[in-house]
């Protein structure tokens, strides 16, 4: 009986583990095939059977890439944009957060569901009066118009307050008999209490900024405040013979930076995990 249970329950976790092998191989794919064409000249990339491995690695690719559309400058602006608004909507998220979870004020309820039905209004909705908006203001071609009407987040205003209400508020009675403020409670207790969820935002609202392109394609219309997906457009429009391996390097170069910020954003996850001691 016990080793028909000990063979069924190592078959299971044998299955699982190939299931998921498959699946990440299906989704790493794409990318695996997309790096191997960035190094691949173009009369390989057209060669039948399609080859998989480069017969010899060609960096010209990724030097064209670069030189074509300014690469390094396209870049830079979207480092610059995402840091920004991550740092933003941080900020901005975990004082809201705070307040809508430890506060009472006039009017609170309401204001919450106020942010909240901001959720309802996709960009598509709200890009032509926020781009009236942003134009009167003078900001068009600019970091400020790029970066300014995505500093808010209402997802980041929410998911911080739902966390700092599981965290016991007999925390906040003892700081408070101890002398503790609330920006000294905020500070030296909540925020290094979440850690996960700080770094889980923190990729989320990068990775949106770096990946937006609908409105740095309607603010911006100077090739150097462009950003980074523009440039994969403006690689389209240059390569006029569908020059895939000169596209390939370009996107490959776009995703890097993400990869980073996703790996280092791990070891966040995985020490937030390891050090959170509190319990309801």
């Amino acid at each position: 009986m016990f080793k028909s249970k000990h063979k069924r329950e190592l078959a299971d976790k044998i299955f699982s583990h190939l299931l998921l092998i498959i699946l990440s191989f299906i989704v790493i794919m794409p990318i695996l095939f997309a790096f191997s064409i960035s190094f691949q000249t173009r009369s390989q990339v057209f060669t039948y059977p399609p080859s998989f491995i480069p017969d010899q690695l060609y960096f010209g690719n990724y030097i064209r890439a670069w030189n074509l559309v300014n690469m390094g400058r396209l870049l830079t602006n979207s480092l610059i944009a995402s840091v920004i608004v991550m740092v933003g909507k941080l900020t901005l998220g975990v004082l809201s957060g705070y307040a809508f979870s430890h506060f009472e004020f006039k009017g609170k309820k309401f204001l919450f569901f106020a942010i909240l039905f901001t959720l309802m209004l996709p960009m598509q909705v709200r890009v032509v009066p926020l781009f009236d908006f942003v134009s009167k203001l003078g900001w068009t071609n600019t970091y400020t118009g790029l970066v300014m009407p995505f500093l808010a987040s209402a997802t980041t205003t929410f998911l911080m307050r739902q966390h700092f209400l599981t965290i016991p508020k007999s925390l906040m009675e003892s700081a408070q008999l101890d002398g503790c403020g609330p920006f000294r409670f905020l500070f030296q207790i909540l925020i290094p209490l979440s850690g996960p969820t700080l770094a889980g935002l923190a990729t989320v609202n990068f990775l949106v900024m770096w990946n937006a392109y609908l409105w740095p394609l309607i603010i911006l219309n100077s090739d150097s405040m462009k950003v980074s997906q523009q440039g994969i457009r403006m690689l389209f429009a240059s390569a006029a013979e569908r020059e895939w391996g000169l596209i390939m390097a370009g996107t490959i170069m776009v995703v890097i930076p993400t990869l980073v910020v996703f790996l280092l954003a791990q070891k966040f996850f995985v020490k937030g995990i390891a050090t959170q001691g509190i319990k309801e």
